[in-house]
């Protein structure tokens, strides 16, 4: 880079300047404005007007001088020679004149009458992201993110918390096609806007895929200029952001004594002295490493009045910090648009992306649990064993081994994108018809050749494969009139129909025993071979109207009504309407308010509308079929039976939310806020049926009904404010969302348990009266420390001697219920996994060339359930624990949170409780970056006509009290085998031509 900078600069020479002054006013009240910024246009010469709103500046004759000020339009001058200046700048607010996407159409933020945010995608190119879900996190009020560590992977969205206990995702439409894609295959350097439909009034015209929010996705046009070629490359580090520290092997050995001495086992002779052992391997040390990640985007746009056209290129390899993982995406975007006549222009809008994911065969928690003692590598190389006894050694293959050794991959094929046309049918009215596709094609592969991992060996090599394919088709048909009437009326109407179809198809084989690892194909397994395959489909036919009106700027009104019907549904139950209204009142467009100088913008605003849920699954109306083969009358005959009871009343599940918000702007736009308070209701919530064994149908397996509640209402607030201008910048955008989640009614007053994880242990509870998701369990109250403090509480576990029974050292349990005995009785709700609040705090800098962003973000009063340690803390098993076990009850009075280490567990002190409960609130430095862009006068000699270089941090640290790796554990707040959370060092560069 410094080379790139004495190289330009070789260029440079400065050309003849005479000097200028003058003075820059307010048109509005004809006072100087202090701080106003006066540019040499195209280069980095500036200086700012004093407290009178005087300037002087040195500029060549003939240069255009550039004349802003916050909340003021910006005026353009081109000098004839040296002189006294005077410049009016007008009154203007560009963050309200920005177009903002709605769905079917866009509307200027200043029309908006519903709760809408948007994203700044001007850091999708100035910061290094792969991801565009990770641009999001923190930046829009009342939308929390969720993202993981794992190369590939997808964020998470909840927007104002969760709206039922099903699929909460919302909905995502990328050029005005809706889709299930993954955000991640969208090259974030494509993006041109991001914005989210928050409320119903706002998303009401997407209809029954609305309930829980609308991320709306507009990629870049060309436009009517030169061609201009840009390329954005980043290269990075990431490594582990945090890791949970294990005992080393001394400690682990000192550890496996005390836990059989205290079972009446017999301790393992080769760790009498424990101290001799040393440290021992550091199994996460070897699973998780330093890895990087590279990023190029390579696009060409430009047009004419008759054509445009958008072109880009782009490649991202992203190593996981877990080795053998690993991510590959190539893109390729291309939009254009072509006015072939002045009534009619065609367009289309296409991604297509390639990605491959390969990820070995690792487990986060087993390899937490290996043994220190074992080492990685025998003498000869080869991956060692676990050997003995394992109450000495554990039991848990060798993770690296199995980690390398093993094969996965997914590979996907991705087409996303529409072709349209327009055609303007008489003044203010036009016709558009779209054709769009998503066509989704993806395999999988396993393979796992023979070795002897004890205790886990594989004897036959296995092979599984599955390939897939989704195809959704598109057809929207919409008219929309624009009209101005009398000067003072505006009115908008859309009004048309949406058609879409999805068939998905798999088909899956796998066998085992092949002859040679070098023939890995499914003909080369001379095994049993199983194979499988299925098919679905669903379709949505819609119906749909908007109507947006102003009346002299001052007061609007928007109404939407959209008509479903969904193939999802029974025959009685096809169609549902989702209307919404909402109004504003453009409070400083009144004379009466017009003598008010500190608040230049004033807005009311007020809604309400109802939007569906239909992600139910394809079939819920009708009996699931199950194939089987019996015995009848000795003979074997195959069958086929109804495994589910049919339920054809089932329907989408509904939300009615109101929403009411002030949006205001003070001293000329230099400070802007937005306030929302909305209450939205979740109705119809699908419900797992109460069906008695005497319907002949499966109790276990049921249908869904319509027979649940849920309650989210809240209150969001965001502030943008412009601090300091002039040569030296500073801007300052904060926002704060505040959510309460709870779950009105259920089927029946029985709760539904979720978060098994397969650990024979329900975390979560989703009950009347209480939030999503809580967490239920024991409470604990400290540990016994005598045997009299055991005979005086409630009986927890009954036996003949301390081996089997409660002892001093065991965690003691709260006897709610006061019977006298620990038992199911005395569990209850014991945390929240939902946070009482988001927030995100950004600062950005500039002085001449250089640029610096800060951005902070947060979750506070939420709950993770640490199900990591039920085993890493246990101290009943040969696993290695967490080193905070080291400080474990030995003895009365030794302490009084980490009970006795015992074989067996005796009173099931690793049973679902408190213990396990632990804050998961975090304020996160999410990321610095500092850049710096080259002064247009060095960069014409070169053609360029922008260069920035920059460095970057992302996760930089986390403040939190949370024990794991990282607190942002997913939607549940449950934290097992989560990949860790990265922490990414990067440097990049953008070019423009």
């Amino acid at each position: 880079m410094l080379v790139l900078f004495f190289l330009v600069a070789a260029f440079y020479s400065k050309a003849q300047t005479v000097p200028v002054s003058g003075k820059v006013y307010s048109k509005d009240n004809n006072t100087g404005l202090s701080g106003a910024t006066v540019q040499v246009k195209g280069s980095s010469v500036k200086t700012i007007t004093d407290s009178l709103g005087v300037f002087k500046i040195n500029a060549a004759k003939g240069a255009v001088l550039i004349f802003s000020y916050v909340g003021y339009d910006n005026t353009e001058l081109k000098l004839n020679g040296a002189g006294d200046l005077k410049i009016q700048l007008a009154p203007g607010n560009k963050s309200l004149q920005q177009v903002v996407v709605v769905g079917y159409g866009t509307v200027k933020k200043k029309d908006l009458t519903g709760s809408v945010a948007s994203v700044s995608t001007k850091e999708f190119n100035s910061t290094p992201i792969s991801d565009a879900g990770q641009a999001v996190e923190g930046k829009a009020a009342g939308v929390q993110v969720m993202s993981s560590g794992a190369p590939g992977s997808n964020v998470t969205f909840r927007i104002r918390g969760t709206g039922t206990i099903n699929n909460a995702d919302p909905l995502l439409v990328v050029d005005g096609v809706p889709t299930d894609a993954p955000l991640n295959n969208i090259n974030p350097d494509d993006i041109a806007s991001l914005d989210i439909l928050k409320d119903a009034s706002a998303g009401a015209i997407y209809g029954s895929r609305g309930a829980n929010g609308v991320i709306l996705i507009t990629t870049k046009k060309g436009k009517n200029a030169k061609g201009q070629l840009s390329f954005n490359f980043f290269t990075g580090w990431q490594n582990a952001a945090k890791t949970v520290q294990m005992l080393n092997a001394a400690q682990f050995a000192a550890l496996n004594n005390e836990m059989l001495a205290n079972g009446n086992q017999t301790i393992n002779p080769a760790f009498a002295k424990p101290d001799n052992l040393g440290t021992g391997t550091n199994w996460l040390g070897a699973l998780l490493h330093t890895a990087p990640m590279q990023k190029y985007t390579l696009s060409l746009s430009g047009g004419s009045d008759k054509y445009t056209y958008y072109l880009s290129g782009s490649y991202l390899d992203q190593q996981g910090i877990v080795v053998t993982t690993r991510y590959k995406r190539y893109a390729l975007q291309f939009n254009s648009e072509a006015k072939v006549l002045d009534w009619l222009k065609f367009g289309n809008n296409i991604t297509f992306t390639a990605d491959d994911k390969p990820s070995g065969s690792y487990d986060i928690r087993s390899t937490m649990a290996s043994n220190p003692v074992q080492p990685i590598y025998n003498k000869d190389g080869s991956y060692s064993n676990v050997l003995g006894n394992p109450l000495w050694y554990g039991d848990i293959t060798n993770q690296i081994g199995s980690a390398n050794i093993n094969q996965n991959d997914t590979k996907g094929y991705n087409v996303l994108g529409n072709v349209y046309a327009e055609i303007a049918l008489a003044a203010g009215l036009k016709f558009k018809s779209t054709g769009g596709i998503q066509a989704q094609f993806w395999d999988s592969r396993s393979w796992a050749p023979v070795y002897n991992f004890q205790p886990n060996p594989q004897t036959q090599a296995y092979l599984s494969e599955q390939y897939n394919k989704s195809l959704t088709f598109l057809w929207d048909n919409y008219f929309t009139y624009d009209k101005t009437f009398a000067t003072d009326h505006h009115l908008t109407l859309m009004a048309g129909t949406s058609a879409q179809n999805n068939r998905y198809d798999y088909m899956n084989g796998n066998i085992v025993k092949f002859p040679s690892s070098i023939t890995q194909q499914l003909n080369d397994g001379t095994g049993v071979a199983n194979i499988g395959g299925d098919a679905s489909e669903w379709a949505l036919f819609s119906l749909m109207g908007r109507a947006n009106y102003t009346y002299q700027d001052k007061y609007l009104l928007t109404a939407t009504l959209r008509r479903d019907g969904s193939s999802r549904f029974g025959a009685d139950n096809k169609y549902g309407i989702f209307p919404s209204a909402s109004v504003a009142w453009r409070i400083s467009k009144e004379n009466f308010f017009k003598n008010i100088q500190l608040i230049n913008d004033l807005k009311l605003r007020a809604g309400y509308g109802v939007t569906g849920n239909q992600n139910i699954g394809n079939y819920a109306f009708a009996s699931a079929l199950n194939v089987a083969q019996v015995n009848f009358n000795n003979n074997i005959v195959s069958m086929v039976y109804p495994l589910v009871l049919p339920n054809p009343n089932v329907q989408w599940e509904q939300v009615e939310q109101s929403n009411i918000g002030i949006d205001a702007s003070f001293l000329h736009s230099r400070i802007n806020l937005s306030v929302d308070a909305y209450l939205k209701n979740s109705t119809k919530m699908l419900v797992p049926a109460v069906v008695p064994v005497t319907t002949g149908y499966s109790s276990t397996t049921v249908p869904s009904i319509n027979a649940g509640n849920m309650q989210n209402k809240g209150i969001e607030i965001t502030v943008n404010t412009h601090n300091l201008t002039g040569n030296f910048t500073w801007n300052t955008d904060f926002n704060i969302a505040f959510n309460q989640n709870k779950i009105t009614s259920l089927n029946s007053s029985t709760p539904l348990y979720v978060d098994n994880y397969g650990l024979n242990a329900n975390f979560g509870i989703d009950a009347v009266g209480h939030p999503a998701n809580e967490f239920y369990g024991f409470v604990t109250d400290g540990l016994f420390q005598t045997q009299t403090d055991v005979n005086k509480h409630a009986v927890q576990q009954a036996g003949t001697s301390k081996y089997n029974s409660t002892s001093p050292g065991d965690i003691r349990f709260k006897d709610l219920n006061n019977d006298g005995v620990i038992n199911a009785g005395d569990m209850t709700y014991i945390g929240n996994p939902n946070p009482q609040f988001i927030y995100g705090l950004g600062n950005s800098f500039s002085y001449k060339g250089f640029d610096l962003s800060v951005f902070l973000q947060g979750i506070y009063g939420n709950k993770i359930f640490n199900a990591n340690n039920i085993y890493q803390e246990s101290m009943n098993t040969g696993e290695n624990q967490t080193v905070r076990t080291n400080q474990r009850w030995e003895g009365a009075g030794t302490g009084n949170y980490m009970p006795r280490a015992i074989y067996g567990d005796p009173n099931n002190n690793s049973r679902v409780s408190t213990r396990y409960i632990e804050n998961g609130s975090y304020l996160r430095i999410k990321n610095i970056t500092l850049g710096y862009t080259f002064p247009k006068t060095i960069l014409q000699h070169i053609k360029f006509s922008s260069v920035r270089i920059y460095a970057s941090c992302n996760n930089v640290y986390t403040f939190t009290h949370y024990s794991g790796f990282d607190p942002e554990v997913g939607v549940n707040g449950v934290d097992y085998s989560v990949y860790p959370v990265t922490r990414t060092m990067s440097v990049g560069i953008n070019l423009n031509l």
